[in-house]
């Protein structure tokens, strides 16, 4: 039984679908498609979900089975930093200690049991992100409102966004969570987080993206970097093509040793970027000399249909030539032997010459063109029109000639005209009984 087809997918979906592989360096589009589906092709989440996976966290779509899944403690490529609450001291401290323990306990306890049954009468509106650009705004507008202007540059935009850019430009990113109700938030980022030295630090050296846990895009983030307490911070880079977390700093730490931590995790990790720098500038040249390979080859492609193009046109020319030469040819050779036909008609149709001894006779030589001499008798009675249909039927005679008389010299109208429609007879021409006349050709005119 054939597997039934996937559905085909949007314009949308496709583009978040090159999206996530391209963030994550996943290579099976099937398993990128799976993985976006599992979230409803929300892309913050499932790159989220994807990078908690690479630290060795279960996704949250993949529970841990009845048998614990064994996690590699081993492996330290994630710096993780923890800064404990320091411990009560003196008989004061342990006693208020010591009181406080049980009812924070119980408090912890009861609001856990709370939330846990909010669940089932409310789902947490947390779960649904509709504006995560807005979540980030309204976070850096309490933030100031509470803690002033002086404070790191918050990166404005969704954590797709941010992963997006630390990604195109080979930065680190360092993601800030901020718990509204945890003890420590306020002092961290009072004590901390908006002193000059680390507003400094981080100005220069990376980009910084934070919101609170108490919005939707900050909880969803919550949700894939799987914080232990707060305040929580994880640096983020590209490591071995994937975007990757390389180090966790939680708790309530000093700008001192906050700036110390973070720029030994850049030191481990400086040598992953230039790595990726000098591949991608290797690509970069790669690229840039493929490009200038195909534009020669265009161009060169471009000579040779050009030469093609020119070849075609004089062939076509030519073509065109020999076919006119041709075609003139078949003419003329159509016009002469029309020529040739007219003038054996004219030759048949002629009447027959008289006899010398006929007192109506005229004796004619005819002078043509190429000197040649041609002697014919005719009828005085006949039109002038016999004598040209002769001269027309010789093959010596020009296309076009008119007869002209010597002494006194005129043209004799041997063709009728519009004036003249019946040409006279040789006597109206006043022709006598031997005469020269000359043929001109006016073939040429």
């Amino acid at each position: 039984m054939a597997a039934p087809e996937e559905p085909e997918l949007s314009q949308a979906q496709t583009e978040k679908l090159l999206q996530f592989q391209d963030l994550t360096g996943l290579e099976s589009m099937d398993q990128c498609r799976r993985t976006l589906e599992q979230h409803n092709w929300n892309i913050e989440a499932a790159v989220q979900d994807r990078l908690n996976e690479q630290e060795g966290v279960p996704s949250v779509f993949n529970p841990p089975p009845s048998r614990p899944l064994q996690v590699n403690t081993a492996d330290h490529r994630v710096y993780s930093y923890t800064v404990s609450r320091p411990q009560p001291s003196g008989l004061i401290g342990w006693s208020y200690y010591l009181i406080m323990l049980p009812l924070r306990y119980t408090y912890s306890t009861l609001l856990d049991i709370f939330r846990f049954a909010m669940r089932f009468v409310r789902p947490d509106p947390r779960g649904r992100v509709t504006d995560p650009v807005g979540d980030v705004v309204s976070f850096i507008h309490s933030f100031e409102e509470k803690y002033g202007q002086s404070h790191p540059v918050f990166y404005q935009g969704t954590y797709s966004q941010a992963l997006n850019d630390a990604k195109r430009e080979l930065r680190f990113l360092l993601v800030y969570l901020h718990g509204e109700d945890h003890q420590d938030t306020d002092q961290f980022c009072r004590s901390t987080l908006c002193t000059e030295e680390v507003i400094t630090f981080l100005n220069t050296q990376m980009l910084f993206w934070a919101c609170s846990t108490s919005k939707p895009e900050g909880y969803r983030v919550s949700q894939a970097l799987r914080e232990n307490t707060y305040p929580f911070l994880a640096m983020i880079m590209l490591k071995d093509r994937k975007m990757t977390v390389v180090g966790r700093l939680e708790g309530l730490i000093q700008p001192e040793d906050f700036i110390n931590q973070l720029t030994f995790i850049m030191d481990a990790n400086q040598t992953h970027l230039m790595s990726e720098r000098m591949e991608r500038e290797e690509r970069s040249q790669t690229q840039v000399l493929r490009q200038q390979q195909d534009e020669a080859y265009l161009a060169s492609l471009r000579a040779d249909q050009e030469k093609d193009r020119k070849k075609r046109e004089e062939e076509e020319q030519l073509r065109q030539e020999e076919e006119k030469v041709r075609q003139t040819a078949l003419a003329e050779e159509r016009r002469l032997r029309t020529l040739e036909e007219e003038k054996e008609r004219k030759s048949e149709c002629l009447p027959p010459e008289p006899p010398a001894d006929d007192p109506e006779s005229v004796k004619i030589v005819f002078k043509l063109p190429n000197d040649t001499r041609v002697e014919r008798r005719f009828l005085f009675g006949q039109s002038l029109t016999v004598i040209y249909d002769f001269l027309f039927s010789l093959k010596e005679s020009p296309e076009k000639f008119q007869i002209i008389t010597n002494f006194p010299r005129r043209v004799l109208p041997c063709l009728p005209t519009e004036e003249q429609p019946n040409p006279p007879t040789l006597k109206e021409a006043g022709l006598s009984r031997s005469e020269v006349l000359f043929v001109q050709d006016l073939t040429e005119d």
